[in-house]
């Protein structure tokens, strides 16, 4: 076969294109990945042609039955891309060519390398969205349980990274957990503004052959066709909203690992990981390290790049489609497979930590946790809240001079600050009491906890069905 013959663009040039072209050019081998995606698109489009009376019912029965067996063997690993294939498009037409012979030649007519490599990508992040919400399901789910076990675990919260106020730990956890839920959500956003099928696109124009896109979009699980042929090999802002939600949940994820990092520390003491989920040093035998927490805080950063990276290449590009563009797939390819790597790692991390009640009990109160509670007692019997804070305030001061706790002050220590603050007082200054207290909706309240629990169990089983529901393309 001719070098012009092996491309799918060399009809109109009397020269061979350079090695450094070629090298430039040819598409990195992990986006050979997309090969069962752009199979999916193989099929829809040969119904298309069908439909059209470029093939008749008997070569379609053929060319998906080519188009099936070339999947299988991929899958397999029996079949590779070769030096020569600039990309999966050109893989999978010399396949089916070798295969079909001039028969797999017709596959290429109403369609472009512009409208299946959109294609490829929509249905790899829409099929890649799923298996990232699966990841983050079981990470819920290991918080939730987690969370279950500590509805009256109390511990310090913290605010500046100073402690604020006592809490319940379960509390805590699940505070992490409410943002993964909201980042499923904003996959399932996205998944609605990007259900649309681009073939039939072609090149820009729209095709004079493949006629019903509408067709070819419910064979692969879309909601319709894209509504503009230039918008539909041009945009890319579907990619960019979902590496900005893997960039969403990269932060998130560091959030928690930063924490993590934390509460293993000897100076936390708040929590053990299993010793199945931590590592060593090399020189120092005594060490435990929380290396998955550090390692995905660290990968949070190349999410974070991965989405300023295609911005960067979108910006100030002219419609309608440019080759700029095939840099889409590098930044997504690795956000997802970065996300499939530190997701389960985490769940496990968080599933198997064991929490340390005693010591999270017994810091809870220090650095005066207690002291809001004077100052709303102060302020139910009628005191303004400003003087409640600047009598509280006092209150610390003499604590810190004499190094006491503020429950340890005597009935006449506290009637020298204010006379308004009354022996009663005393009742609010627990730890049980402050946690009881807020009880209003969302507040760390045991009872309020259990109840967002519930909630969040059902949020949880609601975006597993969504999950279950996807009729995407056979693959």
């Amino acid at each position: 076969m001719s070098d012009t013959a092996d491309r799918l663009w060399g009809a109109r040039f009397k020269t061979a294109p350079a090695s450094a072209l070629t090298a430039l050019s040819r598409s990195p081998e992990y986006y050979f990945s997309l090969a069962p995606y752009d199979l999916a698109g193989c099929r829809a489009h040969a119904h298309e042609l069908e439909r059209a009376g470029l093939l008749d019912a008997a070569e379609t029965v053929e060319m998906i039955a080519a188009i099936d067996q070339l999947d299988a063997d991929y899958r397999a690993g029996q079949v590779h891309p070769i030096a020569a294939d600039e990309d999966v498009h050109t893989f999978i037409e010399r396949e089916l060519t070798e295969r079909l012979g001039a028969l797999g030649g017709k596959l290429r007519a109403g369609r472009s390398r512009n409208d299946q490599t959109v294609n490829d990508l929509r249905l790899y992040l829409r099929d890649n969205a799923r298996r990232i919400i699966n990841a983050l399901l079981a990470l819920q789910q290991a918080l939730v349980q987690q969370a279950e076990q500590h509805i009256d675990t109390i511990a310090p919260g913290f605010t500046h990274l100073q402690q604020a106020q006592p809490i319940v730990f379960g509390h805590q956890l699940l505070a992490h957990a409410q943002a993964f839920a909201r980042d499923i959500e904003r996959f399932q956003d996205w998944d609605a503004r990007s259900a649309f099928c681009p073939l039939g696109a072609a090149a820009m124009a729209g095709s004079a052959i493949a006629r019903h896109p509408e067709l070819a979009a419910a064979e692969l699980g879309y909601l319709a066709p894209c509504e503009n042929s230039i918008d539909a090999v041009a945009s890319r802002d579907y990619a960019a909203e979902f590496l900005f939600i893997t960039s969403m949940i990269g932060v998130n994820l560091s959030r928690i690992s930063e924490e993590v990092v934390m509460w293993t520390s000897r100076q936390f003491r708040w929590v053990e990981i299993s010793d199945s989920y931590a590592t060593g040093s090399s020189i120092m035998p005594q060490k435990k390290n929380p290396d998955i927490a550090e390692l995905t805080r660290g990968r949070s950063g190349r999410l974070i790049g991965n989405l300023t990276a295609l911005l960067s290449t979108m910006k100030a590009m002219p419609l309608s489609y440019n080759r700029d563009l095939s840099e889409d797939k590098r930044s997504v390819i690795d956000s997802v497979d970065t996300l499939l790597m530190v997701l389960p790692a985490m769940s496990g991390m968080i599933d198997t930590m064991k929490v340390n009640k005693a010591v999270l009990l017994e810091q809870a109160p220090q650095g005066f946790t207690l002291a809001t509670e004077v100052a709303d007692w102060l302020a139910m019997r009628g005191v303004p809240f400003k003087s409640a804070h600047e009598i509280t305030g006092q209150l610390v001061q003499l604590c810190e001079q004499n190094n006491m706790a503020l429950s340890d002050l005597s009935n006449e220590q506290l009637a020298a600050i204010d006379e308004r603050l009354t022996p009663e007082v005393r009742d609010v200054l627990t730890l049980e009491a402050a946690i009881a207290a807020r009880s209003g909706f969302g507040g760390t309240a045991p009872q309020r906890v259990a109840e967002q629990i519930t909630r969040l169990k059902t949020r949880i089983q609601q975006q597993a069905e969504w999950v279950n529901q996807y009729q995407g393309p056979r693959l």
